[in-house]
């Protein structure tokens, strides 16, 4: 049995037998003794010499320096290398290796480890700095599209194209002109379309205040908050309607009540009294209504109408308390809105959910064709309602619920439709015949209008463009409604501005004292508008087309001496890269007033017209330069 050897604190051995022989097995003792017999018998520990700790420590430290030095090392030589640059024929000839030895590595990303973009500062014309990006090795300079769209008035947008999954290619869309260029599809047809007016939507123009229920024509808030009648806005009205007739499908047309063959069955409270009455003059029936006072009491059918939006009636109101009352429903926002068209002058006024329009005080005792677009009238409604954010509403998601009638008086012919062209032009007709000045034949503006730089226009002036798109309308309505002479003796009427200088109160004017100008702007000095003299021309080449005799020759001799001034001054207004809205620069000695590019576009769009009916190579070589323009082309350099 062999000893277990301890060692003190002096470092002497001492035995233990009976540790040994209380703890271990015998198994384990013979293994212990077969270890303990190779083992010395005595063990001595003794302390490390200082010499061999402080070499191991030196050597620790010589470690850590070198580590530290190669450091220093790595990093200088990185920063030696980031100021050095290949050329630029060498990172194409290696780029063109990695893209064969990558074919799966797309191209932009290999291009973007190989040239990152650099911040630049970008000076402009030494007026102002921006943030661009630089490529030092394609030696490109990166300017931001949203600096470029202000500095040049250009316009782009990114789109997307592919058939989905992840697939779609991006793809940036650069415009100098979002203006649309309209081709003609012919010869000009002063009893067809006006231009390419199909395409106006008037009444949806956030500057028109509503449709006046009185008149059935836009009020205007262009330059004039509370609304008035303006003359060119009428006119364009009326040609939009008029050019949509005779280019959409047949409209869809539901007949309620005629009295006759088409009977509905209203809802009569008994307070309310409903009947179906002969009437001697018109040859038809007509229904008479009476009810009391209170909403309760009205008369009303339930409907669920969604696409046929316009409202047509025949209506007589006895009373200053009798109403059309139309609910309709937003279905989207499940919200109603009740129209209300009552005997009262009153452009629009809105309370909660009931939106009012005045029929006019001549309204009683009098019958009337009104033709009401329920869409429009509903979105004016809302927008008069809340002015900072209104709702806009869909037409589709509108729905007709009831229509009723309360008070006194007749109705007839109640009909909803998709649209009513031909009424709205109609309506715009009959107001130019009730509202020119039978003195000087104009149909004058009742606002100021100012214009930098020109004295300013008082209310009652008259503009020649005003005066031309009255004429086309009531030359368009003397053909269309067979001859009724009160459109062609307004027509006739409206020439006479066109003799008489503006500063007597007309529309005329003269450039260098030898061509004779029509101006949109009876402005002193003139002004020389290009755009609105061209649609004066217009007007008087309807008339000349359509009216008879003495009239005709009359409008055609003021268009001859129109279209020779514009020959004579049309390159006046090309600046090389656009056009001139006017001649100021001409008439006050200051900088160009340059059209807008949706102006130059209608610069353009008339000359394409005009090439229809003059065959002078000049008005057709200038449109189609001008049209260049809009493509980025310039006049070139000498």
């Amino acid at each position: 049995m062999s000893e277990f050897l301890f060692v003190d604190a002096n470092g002497n051995a001492n035995a233990s037998n009976d540790f040994i022989t209380n703890t271990l097995t015998s198994q384990q003792q013979e293994q212990r003794e077969a270890t303990t017999s190779r083992k010395p018998q005595h063990i001595k520990f003794q302390r490390e010499p200082l010499v061999f700790f402080i070499m191991r420590l030196n050597l620790k430290a010589v470690l850590m320096l070198l580590i530290v030095a190669v450091m220093v090392i790595t990093l200088g030589i990185y920063m030696r290398c980031a100021a050095f640059s290949f050329s630029p024929d060498f990172v194409r000839q290696l780029g063109g290796r990695r893209q064969t030895a990558e074919a799966l590595t797309s191209s932009g990303a290999g291009q973007d480890q190989l040239s990152p973009l650099q911040d630049i500062e970008c000076a402009i014309n030494q007026e102002y700095s921006i943030h661009c990006k630089r490529d030092e090795n394609a030696n490109e300079v990166y300017v931001p599209f949203s600096f470029l769209r202000q500095y040049f008035d250009v316009s782009g947008a990114v789109t997307t194209s592919g058939t989905g999954g992840g697939n779609e290619a991006a793809k940036f869309n650069w415009m100098h002109s979002n203006a649309k260029v309209n081709l003609p599809k012919g010869k000009y047809d002063p009893r067809g379309v006006f231009m390419y007016f199909e395409n106006y939507n008037v009444e949806v123009r956030d500057r028109v205040k509503c449709i006046s229920a009185a008149e059935g024509v836009p009020v205007s808030t262009q330059w004039e908050k509370r609304g008035y009648f303006y003359p060119t806005q009428i006119a364009q009205f009326a040609l939009a309607h008029y050019s949509k007739n005779l280019t959409e499908a047949t409209p869809r047309i539901h007949v309620l009540e005629d009295a006759d063959g088409n009977q509905m069955d209203w809802t009569t409270p008994k307070t309310s009294n409903m009947t179906r009455i002969w009437h001697h003059k018109f040859n038809t029936s007509i229904v008479q209504f009476e009810t009391t006072i209170g909403y309760e009491s009205a008369i009303s059918i339930q409907l669920n109408q969604t696409q046929d939006l316009v409202l047509s009636v025949d209506l007589l109101l006895v009373t200053n308390s009798s109403t059309l009352m139309v609910t309709v429903l937003n279905r989207d926002t499940k919200h109603s809105y009740t129209l209300h068209y009552i005997a009262a002058e009153l452009l629009l006024s809105v309370q909660e959910s009931n939106i009012y329009y005045g029929l006019g005080s001549g309204a009683l005792n009098k019958w009337r064709h009104i033709t009401r677009d329920l869409h429009i009238d509903v979105q004016k409604g809302i927008v008069m309602g809340d002015k900072r954010s209104p709702l806009k509403v869909r037409r589709s998601d509108l729905e007709v619920l009831s229509v009723a009638f309360l008070g006194i008086g007749f109705y007839d012919n109640v009909t909803l439709s998709t649209s009513d062209h031909l009424a709205h032009f109609y309506d715009a007709a009959e107001w130019f015949v009730h509202n020119q000045d039978t003195k000087t034949g104009g149909w004058s503006n009742p606002v100021r209008r100012n214009l930098n730089g020109f004295a300013e226009l008082r209310p009652g002036w008259i503009s020649a463009m005003g005066q031309g798109h009255a004429i086309s309308v009531l030359a368009r309505a003397y053909w269309h409604s067979g001859g009724d002479m009160r459109y062609l003796k307004a027509a006739s009427l409206g020439l006479q501005p066109y003799r008489i200088y503006s500063r007597d109160g007309g529309v005329l004017a003269q450039f260098m004292e030898k061509y004779y100008w029509y101006e949109e702007y009876p402005t002193t000095p003139a002004s020389f508008v290009l755009n609105g003299f061209i649609y004066s021309l217009l007007g008087l080449y309807d008339l000349n087309s359509t009216a008879p005799g003495k009239i005709a020759r009359e409008a055609g001799k003021l268009f001859a001496q129109g279209m020779h001034s514009l020959k004579k001054m049309l390159l006046l207004y090309d600046t090389g890269s656009g056009t001139s809205y006017d001649l100021r620069h001409l008439s006050l000695g200051v900088a160009p007033n340059l059209a807008r590019w949706d102006y130059h576009a209608t610069h353009v769009n008339q000359l394409l017209l005009l090439a229809t009916i003059d065959s002078d190579p000049l008005i057709a070589q200038t449109a189609e330069r001008w049209k260049g323009y809009m493509f980025g082309k310039r006049a070139k350099h000498n």
